[in-house]
């Protein structure tokens, strides 16, 4: 039998290439992104308000969560990302998911609290440069520190921010 010493070395093994490779892939993805959020981020939320991301990351990192209404992976996605909201400035920008007011029903139903911009022509999302929903991108002083597509759990998005 294997000694409960072991049997943590090999999860820690494990864990470490799992996160080798989560770092190569966001590199890999990030090939085609800009690095610099200079095309600078400033809308209307679908509640009225200004979001500025280039000042909100002045202070601390921003979560900018590309997504959409109809993504099935942004289904598992989204509750991390309204979690991590609670600590960190958050801003949705919803791909081609409709109207405004039916966005608003959206998040008043899943009880989400992040800030969201609605871009129902993927306008925002070919500048920032976005192929795939989800993509979260990590801001920081009005730069793009990092990038990940697809599903990402609590754990890693909150490592993205602590690096950052």
């Amino acid at each position: 039998m294997k000694s409960i010493k072991s049997k943590l070395i090999g999860v820690f093994k494990y864990l470490i290439l799992l996160v080798v490779v989560s770092v190569a892939v966001d590199l890999w993805r990030s090939q085609s992104v800009p690095t610099q959020a200079s095309f600078n981020l400033k809308a209307q939320d679908i509640n009225q308000q200004w979001v500025d991301i280039e000042a909100l990351s002045q202070e601390q990192p921003v979560v900018v969560y590309f997504w959409a209404s109809w993504c099935s992976v942004c289904q598992f996605v989204t509750p991390s990302v309204n979690w991590v909201s609670d600590y960190y400035p958050t801003v949705g920008v919803s791909l081609s998911s409709g109207e405004s007011h039916k966005l608003q029903r959206y998040f008043e139903y899943k009880q989400l609290g992040f800030a969201n911009i609605n871009d129902p022509r993927s306008q925002i999302g070919q500048q920032w440069g976005v192929n795939v929903t989800p993509t979260i991108f990590i801001v920081r002083n009005g730069e793009i520190k990092h990038i990940t597509t697809g599903f990402t759990s609590p754990i890693g998005l909150l490592a993205r921010l602590w690096v950052s």
